[in-house]
């Protein structure tokens, strides 16, 4: 395998130009997909890569329940000072694994507790709480809520799968003009009609798994607002009210309970989401011209992504050619 094994760890440094200039020059329903695939595949690429070089690093240590024939010098010269890089990939992917699942719990914690913090309230798609902090959110379907659902005995509504729910504060609602009322809940509906969550959630999970992602983390937070923003600005007509709620969500209010639940307010570059309201909408194409920074960018970052694809699969077919080999009969 030879150093070929370590290039899904530094790969994902082709994905930052892509980061910056998609979020940039790419509508943001495109840019929110193309980085969130970038990210999820160039974190498992690098996950496998840890995986690989970690079993020569536990082959080493004394009293591993592993076969002797693991730790023989013919595996180990697969991976390069094996020495050290093979013992130090043992912490490093207990902390991706142990950050992955922490981010996991966090994200199921935080949806439980706002579901059940609604549960007492009407199954309509708006929850307005009666809070004195001004925020607003997508709560993504998850939990129980009260529905139109009749109980067994016909005495009323029961408890049923919840869906997702926009939950706004009169405190916020109070600051904003009726109009920014109406912007605000098309961008929540939006936010929940295409699951930002889920990107959310992968490129959080991604930036755990390799720190080198983080840049594309930042990215997809900023396109997903923005998507929202423009489906937003489509669905009430008026780029201008939706740039106005913006602006006055932000200077108000504290934000998402979690950064993998979407809002208006959402922390971020919000004077960059008003500037962009202000100006023309975004072309919709889904690939960048390839003779333009842009698509220069993408195309880098695509060839970037499938080299650490293929080297990650080129790594783990050797490793298990050579440990069954390796392995007494």
């Amino acid at each position: 395998m030879g150093v070929f094994v370590f290039l899904p760890l530094v790969l994902p440094l082709t994905a930052w130009p892509v980061a910056r200039l998609a979020e940039q020059h790419l509508h943001p329903r495109t840019a929110t997909r193309l980085l969130t695939v970038m990210a999820v595949v160039l974190a498992l690429c690098s996950t496998v890569c840890l995986a690989l070089v970690m079993v020569v690093g536990t082959a080493q240590l004394p009293g591993n329940p592993l076969p002797d024939g693991w730790s023989d010098p013919e595996v180990r010269a697969a991976v390069p000072h094996d020495e050290v890089v093979g013992k130090a990939a043992i912490p490093a992917l207990c902390a991706v694994v142990v950050a992955c699942a922490r981010t996991v719990r966090r994200h199921g914690r935080v949806r439980r507790r706002a579901h059940l913090a609604l549960a007492g309230l009407r199954g309509t798609e708006v929850a307005v709480l009666p809070d004195a902090e001004p925020y607003a959110y997508a709560l993504p379907p998850g939990g129980r809520r009260r529905g139109a659902v009749p109980r067994a005995g016909g005495d009323g509504p029961g408890p049923r799968r919840g869906r997702g729910r926009v939950v706004v504060t009169t405190a916020l609602l109070d600051r904003l003009r009726p109009a920014e009322r109406r912007a605000l809940f098309a961008h929540e509906r939006a936010h929940l009609a295409a699951r930002h969550d889920r990107f959310l959630l992968a490129v959080q999970l991604a930036a755990r798994a390799n720190p080198f992602l983080r840049p594309l983390r930042t990215a997809v937070a900023y396109t997903a607002e923005r998507w929202a923003d423009e489906e937003a600005a489509r669905a009430i007509g008026s780029r201008r009210t939706v740039a106005r709620a913006i602006g006055t969500a932000a200077l108000v209010s504290r934000g998402t309970p979690h950064p993998t639940l979407a809002g208006l307010a959402a922390p971020g570059p919000v004077p960059r989401r008003v500037a962009a309201l202000l100006g023309p909408a975004p072309a919709v194409r889904h690939w960048p011209p390839a003779f333009t920074a842009v698509g220069l960018a993408a195309w880098g970052a695509a060839a970037g992504t499938a080299a650490s694809a293929m080297s990650s699969a080129n790594s783990a077919v050797t490793m298990v050619l050579i440990l069954h080999a390796a392995t007494p009969l």
